[in-house]
């Protein structure tokens, strides 16, 4: 599916405030005409990632000259930032997460540029579904629900780290690739910058949730080796799973088609996922082309899926961009991450209040280290994002 129409809202937004881009980039009082420092360091993240985009593109075989066009696409994007310096409201602005990701892709579209990370995608899911077996059956082995539940947590924090948005992550994984196993050894102990594990599995334990829609993330360990084993559990659990994907590619994001192959690659000659009935298992396309994403701008597809959801998992790229109100849902939320702190961006912008019970120093100086938050709010759980993985 290629175009998925006209754009609604995702229905348990209804009721809610929910707005995308939280951070405060700007107040009423900036001038319009001048970049503010939030503005700044974004824009500035996003020019540091330009070398890492263009290595990618360089090496694209499915497109003629593409070192030519790859040179191309640095020097318009890098103009298009320097723009926003000077003059915030140009190109679409004032700038913020969604706004610099599209400009991005848009860039890289106009150059000829389609999927410039379809090479590594397709690597790194061929490997993780060669490993599926190996990280599902020790998890099935748990006796103990919360241990178990926990260990999906934590395995889909370690396959989220496979971001090639954020140009350290990108650095990393070219100089030394990345592996699950040792993302899973490494995580960071609990607790965590901001921890409500325990009331999730407080509500698993005592709440049988009838359909979950989860909002997947990147391609390879993350969603093969973190999202579908989650995935699975709900599906033994008689949930309803809807899994829903990108429409177009947008980094290393998994999309729908993508989706879809490696469900049919993992199902046995019975369409069972190691055992496990998938005839309540969907695949939707989101509607969404960026590595962010506005929930008020979904594909009706997936709107009609979502609209008796009563649980609803924001994993990853998404997260950083959510916020709700106080206000009741009607679904449970969870929402989850890793996070890789930047220098420049500080741990207030980006946690607001929460970030008073926080040790800043000791999250600054392990900021290559895996990093997790989310946020009781009333009947939602909720994760945000940080934005070194974009």
């Amino acid at each position: 599916m290629e175009s998925c129409g006209e754009m609604v809202s995702l229905p348990v937004l209804v009721e809610s405030n929910y707005r995308a881009c939280t951070i405060p980039y700007r107040f009423p009082s900036d001038n319009p005409k001048k970049p503010t420092p939030t503005e700044l360091s974004w824009i500035n993240l996003f020019a540091n990632s330009i070398p890492s985009f263009r290595k990618r593109a360089e090496s694209d075989d499915t497109v003629p000259d593409a070192p030519a066009k790859a040179e191309k696409f640095a020097q318009r994007y890098a103009e298009i930032l320097e723009d926003l310096k000077k003059d915030p409201e140009s190109h679409g602005g004032p700038p913020d997460c969604i706004l610099l990701c599209q400009l991005r892709e848009q860039v890289l579209r106009e150059v000829g540029f389609r999927d410039i990370f379809k090479k590594v995608k397709d690597e790194e899911n061929a490997k993780a579904i060669s490993l599926f077996e190996d990280v599902v059956r020790p998890n099935d082995a748990i006796q103990d629900e919360v241990e178990r539940v926990e260990n999906l947590i934590r395995g889909i924090f370690a396959g989220n780290i496979f971001d090639l948005g954020s140009a350290q992550l990108a650095e990393l994984f070219a100089k030394d690739g990345m592996s699950f196993q040792a993302s899973s050894q490494n995580l960071v102990p609990r607790p965590w910058v901001i921890d409500d594990l325990d009331n999730f599995i407080s509500k698993w334990n005592r709440k049988s949730w009838k359909k979950a829609v989860i909002f997947v993330d990147n391609s390879g360990a993350d969603i093969i080796l973190g999202i579908l084993p989650f995935a699975r559990e709900l599906l033994r659990h008689g949930v309803q799973v809807v899994l829903a994907a990108n429409d177009l590619p947008s980094i290393n994001d998994v999309t729908y088609p993508e989706l879809v192959e490696i469900i049919a690659k993992l199902k046995d000659e019975n369409g069972k996922l190691l055992g496990v009935d998938t005839s309540n298992l969907l695949i939707a396309n989101s509607g969404n082309d960026l590595p962010v994403i506005d929930l008020t701008r979904v594909s009706q597809e997936l709107a009609y899926l979502a609209s008796d959801a009563d649980l609803v998992v924001l994993e990853g790229m998404f997260v950083m961009s959510v916020q709700f109100t106080p206000s009741p849902l009607p679904c449970v939320i969870l929402a989850m991450s890793v996070c890789l702190l930047e220098p420049h961006l500080p741990v207030s912008w980006l946690l607001g209040d929460r970030s008073k019970g926080a040790d800043y120093e000791q999250i600054k100086r392990k900021q290559q280290k895996l990093r997790t938050h989310d946020e009781d709010n009333n009947s939602s759980i909720i994760r945000e994002k940080l934005p070194a993985q974009l």
